[in-house]
């Protein structure tokens, strides 16, 4: 007779199969190139298989299973990924992947079924097709452009939600502080709307600023890895002889297509670029302009709700109404996170929701004490 413990573990393989099998359905219907819509949909097909695999674990038990579908998480990133393609959200499932690569590895069941090394293979195909996109993860979209501390190894989907996030606390800090001090409900909203421009404008100038500079950097390596490659062009060939070595190839395979490539001098320093410096010479980091606007953009998002009630109402219900309606996006966001950290939804909204509040009663009472002094 199984324990209830095993019961209880072999309906969460099952469910997270599913959840598996799903999203990289969503995936291969989503993806534009062929070649990667038939690897998402053999990973989906070896999901199903896994799914499978734990039902028939279930039967064993005398355990009825009905119909499952996909958890809010499987159905929310396939909905992004079929919004704005699969590239905005291949980073996520990317981590997720990882984080959950050595989980059937003290399964015994899982073991004898060979599914944890499928498990780590998964991970290994996803992570190479990471390798290869583009830097920022959503080719022609502001929001792949976004650098500095919100890039997170280009998860767009990353970078909007912390984008909003730094709008949202920030602004409901500063109102709050402000209605500490009993300021009358104008003075309020021409704060909250003067911090949302504020604040918008300098994270806009801040990421156009980190693109900028980064442009201008590979702009400068691939000046230099140009005058290089035209003074000492064999030193240049074995460098990328090595490369491809530390590739894997063999080195009579390495040295004819390094010969072979550097018999065109533009071809030459585009794959040096490309494998030595790790910069795409078409893109170079992104448009400054694209980053600066969606930065701007995803700042006021989040920076909007605590000022929206001092548009409609005023007294105490306005000052009552801020946090209840940034509480509200707090939890959307603590929600959002974890779409790409894989924890609790519950445990991410509240803690979320927590820390905000918790940032906004400091100033709040700051500003309590301030105009307190002030009018005595």
């Amino acid at each position: 007779m199984a324990k209830s413990d095993d019961i209880a573990r072999y309906r969460a393989n099952l469910q997270g199969e599913i959840d598996g099998a799903s999203l990289y359905r969503a995936l291969a219907g989503a993806e534009s190139d062929p070649r990667l819509a038939e690897v998402y949909g053999r990973l989906a097909a070896v999901e199903e298989a896994h799914a499978e695999f734990w039902r028939k674990q279930l039967a064993r038990t005398g355990t009825r299973v009905g119909g499952l579908r996909a958890g809010w998480r499987s159905r929310a990133l396939a909905w992004l990924a079929r919004r704005f393609g699969p590239q905005f959200v291949l980073p996520t499932i990317n981590r997720l992947e990882r984080s959950d690569s050595a989980h059937y590895d003290d399964q015994p069941e899982a073991r004898e079924g060979g599914l944890p090394s499928a498990e780590r293979s998964h991970s290994r195909i996803v992570q190479a097709v990471v390798g290869t996109m583009p830097a920022g993860g959503l080719t022609g979209s502001a929001l792949a452009r976004l650098e500095g501390r919100h890039r997170a190894g280009g998860n767009a989907l990353r970078a909007a939600v912390l984008g909003a996030n730094d709008g949202l606390v920030s602004n409901l800090s500063l109102v709050m502080g402000v209605a500490g001090a009993a300021a009358a409900e104008h003075t309020i909203l021409l704060t909250g709307l003067a911090g949302l421009v504020a604040g918008a404008c300098s994270m806009a100038m801040g990421e156009w600023l980190s693109v900028t500079s980064s442009r201008e950097l590979n702009q400068r390596q691939i000046a230099s890895e140009a005058a290089e490659l035209e003074q000492a062009p064999e030193e240049e060939k074995e460098e990328m002889v090595l490369i491809y070595q530390a590739k894997g190839l063999p080195e009579p395979q390495a040295r004819a297509l390094a010969e072979q490539l550097m018999s065109n001098q533009q071809t030459a320093l585009d794959t040096l670029v490309r494998e030595e410096l790790g910069i795409d010479p078409e893109d170079l980091g992104g448009s400054p302009w694209s980053a600066a606007a969606a930065s701007f953009a995803l700042f006021a998002v989040g920076a909007i709700f605590p000022v929206v009630p001092f548009f409609f109402l005023a007294g105490s219900a306005a000052i009552l109404a801020s946090p209840a309606l940034g509480g509200v996006a707090l939890l959307l966001i603590g929600a959002g996170t974890s779409l790409f950290t894989g924890r609790s939804l519950v445990i991410s909204a509240l803690r979320q929701l927590l820390i905000g509040l918790a940032a906004a009663g400091v100033t709040w009472g700051i500003g309590r004490l301030v105009g307190v002094s002030l009018a005595g």
